[in-house]
């Protein structure tokens, strides 16, 4: 096994998974720009795509609970870095925590790794381990796995992540942001010492060049340790905003809280569970060990009100490179869209549009890839409310996700409650549904030129029905199609024409022809 000065001054072929979540998405840049090789285990490679670093990458397709492909990953990797983890899958998410990091540290022994990376969570002092969250719980589980592994392993424990698209972050902000005056849970007063996202990177990179007779784990947090209340204050003078005006009170629980996080916040209540579970018990760095291997920056670890300021600014600035909702939904179907030639899977319902509209296709794709979020989705405001309301409350992601950037999308982005599974820039977006559904949905829109060398729209809303349930979920929505998809259509090309005069064109009303509408069964 080579020594740290033998590895000094060489790049190291690290293999990352979890490359499309929050943390995986940004560390696997900063790897690449420390000089080191990436290699990314991923569920559906396609997802990372689109990622301005997804050329300078490698990409192989496996899951962490398949020791094959988990084997053939590790073949050649000197560092194996592993960010993720079942939260929120079900109730047996402990024991896939369990078995997936089993299975990664027996594969990184037999390939000869020479050292494993996790980012965990920060654990309260005296508080015995059965008496933690499930969420917490699990995490020291995985990382005690790996620190009794024979390789060598880095476990770095944090508490609140403070970083533009944190889910901790938007968690404050929207809490803040949309409540003068809140009555608010008792873990308010818990104190906690948050990181700026910033150096959990600096403190992952620099763990690729431990010694190899590093194995342990390291505390890691920010200079300024406080209270759920205090962020919330400082993030309001930080922000601008008036004074809030916060009312403890002793009654709600976390299962209640997380209600009360998930009507308020983006944050599902499934994700925010987990994380205010883990308020209850003061979290704070014991020590600051790992500064004796991966020395701190100048002005690092981040102050709190500094980390606040850089993840606005990327926020205001619309350049938020990973959100928490990057990573997929727990449980989300991933299978393949029903083709026409050749699929024979049982029902498919189909809503198929076409209108034709006075505008380049440039101006249309443009509306097409600027749909969701603040922009709306171009139909029946209330009916797309009442629907994200409906999925919230039986514990969906709802309309809030929003989108990671106003005006482009890549492959795997959260949008609203669908993900983009596929763009073909100037033609095609094709979203999957990641709603609470009877049956497995897809949308797409398309930008054509049309037999005359005008442009058309093309809208198509795919159903594959589960159960007798699905099909009576079909039939009973079915009536509103035309309110909601044929306003969508007609509204998405009335935008592109109007957009196209907003920059200089004749304001000439667009020639839209009677829909196209085509729904149809096929068995």
């Amino acid at each position: 096994m080579s020594t740290d000065g033998q590895r000094a001054g060489r790049p190291l072929r690290c293999l990352v998974t979890g490359a499309s979540g929050y943390i995986g998405g940004r560390l696997v840049p900063e790897l690449l720009d420390a000089g080191h090789q990436v290699r990314c285990l991923a569920r559906s490679p396609g997802k990372l795509r689109d990622h301005p670093w997804a050329g300078d990458a490698e990409t192989v397709r496996g899951d962490v609970t398949d020791e094959e492909s988990v084997a053939a990953a590790m073949r050649g990797v000197e560092v194996a870095y592993y960010l993720v983890h079942a939260l929120g899958s079900g109730s047996g998410f402990e024991d896939t925590d369990r078995r997936a990091a089993r299975i990664f540290a027996e594969q990184a022994r037999a390939a000869g790794v020479r050292r494993i990376v996790y980012l965990g969570g920060l654990t309260p002092e005296g508080v015995p381990e059965h008496a933690l969250s499930p969420h917490l719980r699990s995490r020291a589980e995985v990382g005690r796995i790996f620190l009794d592994s024979p390789v060598p392993a880095a476990v770095l424990r944090a508490a609140v992540v403070i970083g533009s698209g944190s889910a901790s972050f938007e968690m404050l902000r929207y809490l803040t942001e949309r409540l003068p005056v809140m009555v608010t849970p008792s873990w308010v007063h818990t104190r906690t010492q948050p990181i700026g996202v910033r150096d959990v990177l600096h403190y992952l990179v620099g763990c690729a060049g431990l010694p190899d007779d590093v194995d342990r784990a390291f505390d890691i947090g920010g200079p300024d340790v406080l209270t759920y209340r205090e962020m919330m204050c400082r993030y309001a003078a930080v922000a601008g905003l008036r004074r809030r005006v916060i009312v403890p009170v002793p009654v709600l629980t976390p299962r209640l809280s997380s209600h009360w996080v998930g009507l308020v916040t983006p944050v599902p209540a499934s994700l925010a569970r987990p994380l205010t579970e883990s308020l209850r018990h003061e979290v704070v760095c014991r020590e600051h060990d790992i500064a004796r291997y991966v020395p701190d920056l100048p002005g690092r670890p981040l102050p709190f009100d500094e980390a606040l300021e850089l993840a606005l600014r990327r926020v205001r600035d619309a350049q938020v490179a990973t959100r928490w909702s990057s990573a997929a939904v727990p449980g989300a179907p991933s299978d393949p869209l029903p083709t026409d030639p050749d699929w024979a899977g049982g029902s498919l319902y189909e809503d198929e549009r076409q209108l034709s509209v006075d505008a380049p296709r440039a101006s249309l794709w443009k509306v097409i890839e600027g749909i969701g979020g603040d922009n709306g989705w171009y139909s029946f405001p209330l009916a797309w409310a009442v629907r994200g309301w409906l999925d919230r409350f039986v514990g969906g992601v709802g309309l809030r996700r929003g989108r990671r950037d106003a005006e482009r999308l890549r492959v795997g982005d959260s949008l609203d409650f669908w993900r983009v599974e596929e763009i073909e820039p100037g033609r095609l977006l094709r979203l999957r549904a990641e709603m609470r559904l009877p049956g497995l949905a897809w949308l797409e829109m398309y930008a054509e030129a049309d037999d005359e060398g005008g442009t058309r729209y093309r809208q198509r809303a795919l159903f594959h029905p589960r159960g007798l349930f699905g099909h009576a979920y079909w039939w009973a929505v079915s009536p509103f199609h035309a309110i909601v998809f044929g306003g969508m259509a007609r509204n998405i090309t009335q935008a592109a024409a109007k957009g196209m005069s907003a920059r200089g064109g004749p304001a000439q009303p667009s020639r839209i022809r009677p829909p196209h509408d085509d729904r149809r069964v096929r068995q």
